[in-house]
């Protein structure tokens, strides 16, 4: 019984190791440090974030593209159908003008999983 039972834990923790749902997904951290260098000539967050050259980012998980108040989107945006998620921002990151062509977002685009995990974690710590 005791073998059973040890057998049966050790199938647990083994399986969840390494699950694609068993580590987390970016380090927030990691994460500020990027948003500042990447994001945060265009776009802010926080309580007091506002709208600059692009939408300031609190609650974006969630959010249908070009729908942030006090901010003025290309028609590209409005009518993009998006509604970011994790998929559709990790994608948008790698290459806006591929997933909104027309958008007026000028970024070269971020391929490094780590850094757009991370990016994320960091983004998810902020709600409207």
């Amino acid at each position: 019984m005791k073998n059973t039972a040890a057998l049966s834990l050790a199938v647990i923790l083994g399986t969840s190791l390494f699950s694609p749902f068993s580590h987390a997904a970016g380090d927030p951290e990691a994460g500020a440090k990027i948003f500042p260098r990447l994001c945060g000539g265009c776009h802010q967050v926080g309580e007091s974030a506002r709208p600059g050259f692009g939408p300031q980012l609190n609650g974006i998980i969630g959010w249908a593209a070009g729908t942030s108040a006090n901010y003025v989107y290309s028609d590209a945006m409005k009518n993009s159908g998006v509604t970011w998620d994790r998929e559709t921002l990790i994608a948008y990151l790698k290459d806006p003008k591929g997933v909104v062509p027309g958008t007026r977002m000028i970024f070269w685009g971020l391929s490094d999983e780590e850094k757009l995990d991370n990016l994320l974690a960091y983004l998810q710590t902020f709600s409207q």
